[in-house]
């Protein structure tokens, strides 16, 4: 009996044996089928074969599982950022078990594969920032056993179809930065399950928010921001959404009031509705969760006061921002106080109140901007105890009294604007803030001498002192500080001025100090030591040197007419300079120096650039601007002054200008290596990827602060390789930019109408909008980088076929080759095609047609920071 039993065991165990090989068998089939449908060109699937010993379930990419004590079945597939395209076969719904399938972040080309509906067990499927496109089918309700559907970042276009509402399982549902246009029905209803809904950044809907989107009572984050809804919400939108963590319908047209809040959202931790139409007063009550993160409520038209109420209970919020509103009546004092608050912003309101001594509480506040506001208050001593504070700019608004002796201790400080407000007595003297880089205390009362101390700060670079009732000399100590802005003018200053503060800055910036004087200034401190009537000696000592400065001057001048009219260059015309600089350089000396040996060609349409040995031996670039229609001498000051400004590692010096009524010749600093263009231009341009990636990262961040960081936001405009210089270390640094504002509007767009040369680099919109704009400015970013990859220029010729710019090539060889090597330079090691491949993606996304899609030049700095981390780490050579 016994051996009966052992026998019938054995037998089973065979069975059981039989049945898992032939299952891991058939698995096995299912996957290598799969692959053959793909492009893998970097091949990151080498171990799914069937000739390895690696059990599938350990292949890359897939996950098994087993019920009980059964086999274990491939549950999960992961090929997510395997730069993986070609066909996403049917035959993967094979694998009966199958419940998630993540193919995020390749190039797959295809309609929304309906075909994967058989899958009869997929639960997840996440296709997002894929190259999917068409519209969202009637049959999408084939998807019945989903939860999460995420085919965001792709171009999907057309209307949300009503059977959507079928899909009643659903927990995840994202279709942000796609093309979906028309309306938002009350489909969304239909989702009782439902945890996210993400619609954001489709820029063509346009739609009222459906009110049963306020009746999902398991929602935990909502993102319908920037996506053209309008209207008002319904009176109880928040009333059902009890789960509700992140809310976000910023940048959209939304209008009327915000409905209370109160106690119905006792989750929330990220509230946002900038950027709309809204107006009333802000509802009370979506702190008491005691949760929230962050408010922010920018650039609305709201008009009205907010409760302290609304902050009582909220003990861990870190950023309040309420900028560029409508709000009147007090700040929310309560606000200054919190424990974890690191952002305030409120600039563009009009609020009033104090700012309470309380906000030494706010132990790691950060940023505070409250500009352009009524607050009366006199400076508040608390704020010198905070040591994380490192910007406190409140210019524009009514506070009074005296600085606190602490103004400036916090030992991270770098920005401070306190200017057009009514404070007065003596400035104190500074000497913790070591990492002060701009001071604005213009436009106050302020008495007595400029702080000695001003001049231990080491990266002090903005100092405005101007429009107050200072007394005394300039401190001579100033001269060692390297500053780029020096305004301290129209108060009762005295003496002689540092020559270094007077060499290289705008004489406005000294005006209104009638008792100063200085090389240039209407006094010339001649008279400071009054010749004595005994002294003849010295008269006749004073008279020579008088008689000396004049033949000099007479000499000067005659020399400098006939040079002028020999060279035809300045005929008639009266020259003045503005120099940001100590270059001790005259017209005189560029004029006799831009002869053609100095000539490196004309920079664009925009001119002809020279590179000039100055007197000092010091080499200048100098761009002479042709075609000029001339502004008023003030108005071309302000905007090369508002340029010069600019400090980027990234961003070329200008370092100052001359100009006439008929010419400007601006002065940059000089770049030994040229333009990324003469590089691209020569025959077996080779440079390794990681120096182009350098490059491409250098472009990017100069963009990025032109954009974003650098106040007032600015826009390139004329941005191509040849517009690319390059320093010893093949640091890039941008020049020619904001052009428009020098010659002025209508001559910019003449000019760059006429430089087809440089055609391709300009988005194809701009050719019928003519408006500018910062995705403009990331197009251009787009060829330059596809230039950088492919070793190819902007626009070249192909065995004699007409010339064909660098994007259409490379969509072009994608679309016939159907793989992204083809396009890469071969001149590259293949150990970087990975790397490639990715920012080419970048490239690609860059360039798209519809502007909407191109990511923001902050964002394009952070994916090729990122390519730069995974390159370095396998080249430590590599540095930015």
């Amino acid at each position: 009996m016994a051996t009966t039993t052992s026998k019938q065991t054995l037998f089973l165990s065979l069975l059981l044996s039989l049945f898992l090989l032939n299952s891991a068998i058939s698995e096995t089939q299912i996957l290598l089928q799969f692959k053959t449908s793909i492009e893998d060109p970097m091949n990151v699937l080498s171990s799914w074969s069937n000739t390895t010993s690696i059990h599938h379930c350990n292949w890359t990419g897939i996950t098994c599982s087993k019920k009980n004590e059964g086999p274990l079945f491939v549950s999960s597939i992961t090929l997510q950022s395997f730069n993986l395209s070609g066909e996403i076969s049917p035959s993967i719904c094979n694998l009966v078990n199958l419940s998630h399938l993540n193919l995020a972040d390749n190039i797959f080309n295809q309609p929304i594969p309906l075909h994967l509906s058989q899958c009869e067990s997929l639960v997840t499927l996440n296709l997002s920032n894929n190259l999917i496109w068409g519209t969202i089918p009637e049959q999408i309700s084939l998807f019945k056993s989903l939860e999460v559907v995420d085919f965001s970042r792709n171009h999907i276009e057309g209307k949300i179809p009503e059977t959507i509402g079928l899909l009643n399982q659903l927990k995840v549902f994202n279709f942000g930065s796609n093309l979906i246009s028309g309306g938002v029905q009350g489909y969304f209803g239909n989702f009782t399950e439902l945890l996210v809904l993400d619609l954001s950044h489709n820029p063509f809907l346009v739609s009222e928010i459906p009110a049963e989107i306020g009746e999902m009572s398991k929602l935990e984050m909502l993102f319908l921001q920037s996506s053209n809804f309008y209207g008002e919400l319904v009176p109880n939108f928040f009333k059902g959404l009890k789960s509700l963590k992140f809310l976000d319908l910023s940048q959209n047209n939304l209008t009327g009031n915000l409905p209370e809040i109160n106690l119905l959202l006792p989750n929330l931790i990220s509230f946002d509705v900038s950027e709309n139409q809204i107006s009333g007063f802000f509802p009370s009550g979506i702190c008491e969760a005691q949760s929230v993160a962050s408010l922010s409520l920018h650039t609305n038209l709201f008009n009205g006061s907010i409760s302290n109420d609304l902050i009582n209970k909220c003990r861990n919020i870190e950023k309040f921002e309420v900028q560029n509103n409508g709000f009147n009546g007090n700040f929310p004092s309560l606000v200054w106080s919190l424990p974890k608050i690191k952002l305030i912003r409120a600039e563009n309101n009009m609020f009033s109140g104090e700012i309470p001594d309380t906000i030494s509480e706010a132990a790691q506040l950060e940023h505070v901007q409250i500009d352009n506001n009524s607050f009366s208050s006199v400076f508040p001593v608390g704020l010198g105890k905070i040591r994380t504070l490192y910007r406190f700019s409140a210019s524009l608004n009514g506070l009074y009294g005296e600085l606190p002796h602490n103004f400036c201790d916090s030992p991270l400080m770098s920005i401070i604007n306190l200017s057009h407000n009514f404070l007065s007595g003596k400035i104190p003297e500074v000497r913790k803030c070591r990492k002060l880089v701009s001071l604005s205390l213009a436009n106050n009362s302020f008495i007595g001498k400029i702080p000695e101390s001003l001049a231990d700060l080491p990266v002090l670079t903005y100092l405005d002192l101007s429009q107050n009732n200072l007394t005394g000399s300039i401190p001579q100590e100033l001269e060692k500080l390297k500053l780029a802005l020096f305004n301290v003018s129209y108060n009762q200053l005295s003496g002689r001025v540092p020559s270094s503060l007077i060499s290289g800055l705008p004489a406005s910036f000294l005006q209104g100090n009638p008792k100063l004087c200085g090389p240039g200034l209407p006094n010339s401190c001649f008279d400071e030591n009054p010749i004595s009537k005994s002294s003849s000696f010295a008269k006749f000592t004073c008279a020579l040197v008088f008689i000396a400065l004049a033949f000099v001057l007479f000499v000067f001048a005659f020399g400098f007419y006939l040079i002028r009219s020999h060279k035809r260059k300045c005929e008639s015309s009266v020259w003045k300079s503005v120099f940001f600089y100590p270059l001790r350089v005259t017209e005189h000396d560029l004029i006799i120096a831009m002869d053609e040996k100095a000539s490196r060609g004309f920079g664009g349409n925009f001119g002809r650039v020279y590179v000039v040995n100055l007197p000092s031996g010091e080499l200048v670039s100098v761009k002479k601007i042709v075609n000029f229609v001339g502004q008023s001498s003030k108005t071309l000051k302000n905007e090369v002054k508002t340029l010069a400004k600019i400090r980027h590692k990234n961003i070329v010096k200008i370092l100052g200008f001359c100009h006439s009524d008929e010419s400007i010749f601006l002065i940059y600093e000089y770049l030994p290596k040229g333009s990324l263009g003469d590089f691209l231009a020569k025959t077996g341009f080779d440079f390794p990827w990681n120096v182009r990636l350098k490059i491409a990262i250098g472009i990017a961040q100069g963009l990025a602060y032109l954009h974003k960081d650098y106040i007032p936001h600015l826009l390139h405009r004329n941005l191509k390789s040849n517009n690319v210089l390059l320093d010893d270390d093949f640091q890039p640094k941008l020049t020619d930019f904001g052009l428009d504002r020098i010659v002025g509007e209508n001559a910019f767009q003449s000019i760059v109408a006429s430089e087809s040369a440089a055609s391709c680099y300009m988005a194809p919109e701009y050719g019928h909008t003519k408006k500018a704009t910062e995705q403009n400015d990331t197009y251009s970013f787009g060829v330059v980088l596809l230039e950088l990859i492919t070793g190819r220029q902007a626009e070249e010729n192909e065995s004699g076929e007409p010339s064909v710019d660098v994007v259409k090539w490379v969509r072009r060889n994608i679309n016939i080759t159907n793989g992204a090597l083809k396009v890469l330079d071969p001149k590259i090691s293949s150990f970087s095609q990975k790397q490639m491949v990715e920012a080419l993606e970048i490239g690609l996304r860059c360039t798209s047609v519809v502007p909407e899609k191109r990511p923001s030049m902050c964002e394009v700095v952070r994916e090729l920071q990122s390519l730069y981390s995974e390159t370095s780490l396998q080249d430590g050579s590599f540095e930015v």
